[in-house]
C-alpha cells in the first residue's frame, strides 16, 4: 500500500480517525465525558484503541459545501506548530456531517479550571508554578508569532485555554480555530471572537485581530494567574464599578499593596519583587496602544529576566504625561515623586 494511502503516515504525525473510532473511544460522545465546553464546540475525554488517552473536540459549526479541502489544509496548518508549550494535534475526522480534533488529554485540566474550581483536596497552584505557567505559555505563543508561518494568532487567550500537562506545565490550546472556523466566512467577519475582560480595546471598536491582541490576552491572563481571579470578576474585586480593573491594579503597584492582589490561596507563600515584575509585564501587555505592547518574543524575555527594568522605566515615565494631560499641570510634580519611589537605587543614579 503506498504511503500516503496510509491514515497512519497521513500527514506526518496527523493521523486521520474514523468518526466510529472516536465514538467507540468517547462512549458514543455520553455526557458523562464532557471535559467542556467553548465557543468551538464540546470536548469529550476519550480513550483509543490502544489505550491512550485523548481530548476530542467536536467542532459545531454548519456544513457548507466545499469546505473539506479548506478544513484539511488548516488542519495540517495547525499541526504544524509543534513546541513543548503548545497543544499537539494528535489527528481529525472529517465526514459529511462532523469535523473533530483529536488532541492529547490534560491531565491536569485548565489553568482556569486550577484556579476556580479545584477540589478542597487538591492543593491550590504553587507561586512557583504560576512563574513557570506564565513563562511556558509565553514561549508557546511567541513560537506561534515568530516561528509559523503563516503565523498563526491565537485569537482567544485567557487561563482557560492554557492547559497543564502531568508535570503542570503550560501547553497553550485552541490555536488556529479562530481561523479555522471562519474559513467559511469569505466576507469581513463581524463577530468578534474572543472572551469578555481579555478582549483588547482595538478588537472590540474595529474586529481585527493581531498578534498584539494575544498579548492582551497574556497580560489579563496574568493578571488571572497572580489574583486567582477571572477577568471578569476582577473588576469586582476592585470594588468599584467605575474604576477600570487595569487602572486598579497600576494603583496598587503605585502604593506598594500588591498582598491585597494576590490570590489567598497562595496564603503569603509567594515572592513579592517576583509578583511585581509579572505585574508590570501585565500592565505593558495591556496598554490600550496595541504599538506599545511588547512582542511575545519580548515578553519571554522579560520574564528571564531581562531588559523589564529598562521598559517599565519608559512606561512610567510616558504615564506621567499621560497623567499630565488627564489632570492639568496643577498635579503632576506630587506624581513624578510618587514614581521615585519605586525606583531602584541604581536607576535613580543613572543619567539625567
Amino acid at each position: 500500500m503506498a504511503a500516503e494511502e496510509d491514515p497512519e503516515v497521513h500527514l506526518g504525525q496527523l493521523k486521520r480517525f474514523s468518526l466510529r473510532e472516536l465514538q467507540v473511544a468517547t462512549d458514543g460522545f455520553c455526557n458523562k465525558n464532557i471535559l467542556g465546553r467553548g465557543g468551538f464546540g464540546k470536548v469529550y475525554k476519550g480513550r483509543l484503541a490502544d489505550g491512550s488517552l485523548v481530548a476530542v473536540k467536536r467542532l459545531k459549526e454548519e456544513r457548507t459545501p466545499g469546505g473539506e479541502l479548506q478544513f484539511q489544509t488548516e488542519v495540517e496548518m495547525i499541526s504544524m506548530a509543534v513546541h513543548r508549550n503548545l497543544l499537539r494535534l494528535r489527528g481529525f475526522c472529517m465526514t459529511p456531517t462532523e469535523r473533530l480534533l483529536v488532541y492529547p488529554y490534560m491531565a491536569n485540566g485548565s489553568v482556569a479550571s486550577r484556579l476556580r474550581d479545584r477540589a478542597p483536596a487538591e492543593p491550590p497552584l504553587d507561586w512557583q508554578t504560576r512563574r513557570r505557567i506564565a513563562l511556558g505559555s509565553a514561549r508557546g505563543l511567541s513560537y506561534l508569532h515568530d516561528h509559523c508561518d503563516p503565523k498563526i494568532i491565537h485569537r482567544d487567550v485567557k487561563a482557560a485555554n492554557i492547559l497543564l500537562d502531568e508535570d503542570f506545565e503550560a501547553v497553550v490550546g485552541d490555536f488556529g480555530l479562530a481561523k479555522l472556523m471562519d474559513y467559511k466566512d469569505t466576507h469581513v467577519t463581524t463577530a468578534v471572537r474572543g472572551t469578555i475582560g481579555h478582549i483588547a480595546p482595538e478588537y472590540l471598536s474595529t474586529g481585527k485581530s493581531s498578534e498584539k491582541t494575544d498579548v492582551f490576552g497574556y497580560g489579563i491572563t496574568l493578571l488571572e494567574l497572580i489574583t486567582g481571579q477571572r477577568a471578569f470578576d476582577l473588576a469586582c474585586l476592585a470594588n468599584d464599578d467605575d474604576v477600570m480593573l487595569l487602572d486598579w491594579v497600576k494603583g496598587l503597584l503605585k502604593e506598594k499593596k500588591l498582598e491585597s492582589l494576590v490570590d489567598q490561596d497562595l496564603e503569603h507563600n509567594y515572592v513579592d519583587v517576583e509578583v511585581e515584575s509579572l505585574v508590570q509585564v501585565a500592565l505593558l501587555c495591556t496598554q490600550s496602544n496595541p504599538m506599545e505592547r511588547p512582542k511575545m518574543s519580548e515578553v519571554v524575555r522579560m520574564l528571564e529576566g531581562d531588559g523589564l527594568a529598562e521598559r517599565w522605566e519608559e512606561w512610567q515615565k510616558a504615564e506621567v504625561v499621560r497623567q499630565e494631560v488627564e489632570l492639568g499641570p496643577h498635579r503632576t510634580s506630587e506624581w513624578i515623586l510618587d514614581l521615585t519611589d519605586n525606583l531602584h537605587a541604581e536607576q535613580l543614579s543613572g543619567p539625567r
